[in-house]
């Protein structure tokens, strides 16, 4: 049976789309909680047309935001952070430390829950961090964390991170490198 969601279903679809499911997943779960209807042809067309509307929304702000991505792209954030003589620090660099800082040097404010970080920062050394901000714009900060001991000394950047994407390519012309030598 083809329904169309009223609103985000976990494992199933996002709000708007058309999916097509079991009848009794439909008649006994779905449509009694409010969750979807019945895609009748009217309903459709709705979900369609309102999936267009959305998606010429979503272009309209990345224009918008077009600017801000420029300017956020190649930032360089330095942090200086308490710690050991390894390089680990004693606390973290969390998304809101990097959102405070990056709009301080931005000049526009930015969500600290659009800052991509799996974990917050707690080494020593170059990271570089995401920044989502709509749909596809997902400019990139290089976060340089310093670490200070107790007796004051700054501790070099020992570790260099970069995004996965650029770690295949390295090892690659390492390897074709290696092969042709």
């Amino acid at each position: 049976m083809k329904v169309v969601l009223r609103q985000d279903v976990p494992k199933l679809g996002e709000a708007g789309t058309i999916q097509d499911v079991s009848n009794g997943y439909a008649r006994n779960y779905l449509i009694p909680q409010g969750m979807a209807v019945v895609a009748t042809p009217g309903e459709a067309k709705t979900a369609e047309h309102n999936l267009a509307v959305k998606a010429r929304k979503l272009v309209r702000q990345e224009e918008q935001l077009q600017s801000l991505a420029d300017r956020i792209n190649g930032q360089r954030l330095e942090f200086t952070a308490r710690s050991g003589e390894q390089g680990r620090l004693f606390g973290s660099i969390t998304g809101a430390d990097i959102a405070e800082k990056l709009s301080a040097a931005v000049g526009e404010e930015i969500d600290r829950r659009k800052v991509v970080l799996e974990e917050p920062l707690r080494t020593v050394g170059d990271h570089v961090v995401a920044v989502h901000l709509i749909g596809r714009l997902r400019p990139t900060v290089t976060v340089a964390v310093r670490g200070e001991t107790e007796d004051g000394t700054i501790i070099a950047s020992p570790v260099v991170e970069t995004a996965p994407a650029e770690q295949p390519a390295a090892e690659a012309e390492t390897t074709s490198d290696g092969a042709e030598a």
